[in-house]
């Protein structure tokens, strides 16, 4: 059974101010077409939508905290960790901590990354390195869990840049766009393809059918957001007869300012809603 982890760059789409994984986990924020991402806290209930499958879990809960700071000339921070605990039924219960930390550049030329995993109380080798972007290609130089250095297409995009793309292309009207994305997940190692799929754009004043603390606070309510889904498709794995599975998807609304609200993450073997419960904007250096 897969595992809800979100990755760094899910936490994107978390708050996506990725964020924006496990990686779900969006996963921080880069100065997007008209404007810049919001610093801010954000908190997230996870709860079960529904299961599927001989391998259903009867119940999953959790929560989501993660934290954006930074500025266009000093680059972005963001702190994420999701705890999950998952209910198989018959007592079986695995418990989940996915800690990640990442800086990033704001023009996309270098990512630093750590993930620290732990499941039922057993750490598993942390993810430790950073990526750096030279002429045509990527450099990744992990110190964990094993010491290598090795190389990626160019085009490839960290977190921030994804998110970057996918504000531009809504703001362009475009409802299709798809990535090449590496975030650090896995064993650091892992590049995903991406296919995000853009929605009819939210007026601000239109009302939420479900408020939360984001469509609540007064820097939010004049704010366009759009629905986007981006599937997650792990790059190596070969497609059975033209088509491939998803590793999983992430569902919510994305606001021009990085934010993101009513998340939903599909893991095909069970779907699992993210609640915004708590929201509060921070302070932020203004660009020197």
């Amino acid at each position: 059974m897969t595992l809800p982890f979100l990755a760094p760059s899910r936490a994107l789409v978390l708050t996506i101010a990725v964020a924006a994984g496990p990686g779900l986990a969006h996963t921080p924020a880069v100065a997007a077409a008209s404007g810049t991402f919001l610093a801010h806290q954000a908190l997230y209930d996870l709860s079960l939508v529904k299961a599927r499958g001989g391998n259903s879990i009867s119940d999953a809960r959790g929560r989501i905290l993660y934290n954006f700071s930074g500025n266009a000339c000093e680059g972005y921070t963001s702190e994420f960790r999701q705890v999950s605990e998952l209910d198989s039924g018959e007592g079986k219960v695995t418990l989940s901590d996915l800690r990640s930390s990442s800086w990033e550049d704001a023009a996309g030329k270098s990512y630093r990354f750590k993930i620290d995993t732990r499941m039922n109380d057993n750490a598993t080798a942390p993810v430790d390195g950073m990526a750096e972007r030279v002429g045509d290609h990527i450099t990744v130089k992990l110190t964990q869990p094993v010491k290598k250095t090795f190389n990626l297409d160019g085009k490839i995009v960290f977190p921030t840049e994804q998110i970057q793309h996918i504000i531009a292309a809504a703001r362009e009207g475009k409802s299709v766009l798809e990535l090449t994305v590496y975030d650090g997940s896995d064993n650091g190692e892992k590049v995903y393809n991406t296919l995000s799929v853009i929605g009819r754009p939210i007026p601000g004043d239109r009302a939420p059918t479900s408020p939360d603390p984001s469509t609540a606070n007064d820097v939010m309510k004049t704010m366009t957001r759009w629905p986007v889904t981006v599937s997650y498709y792990d790059r190596d794995a070969r497609a059975r007869d033209g088509e491939q599975t998803p590793v999983y998807a992430m569902s919510f609304e994305l606001y021009e300012n990085g934010v993101s609200r009513a998340l939903v993450l599909d893991y095909n073997d069970f779907v699992i809603s993210g609640a915004m419960d708590k929201f509060d904007v921070r302070d932020s250096k203004p660009c020197k």
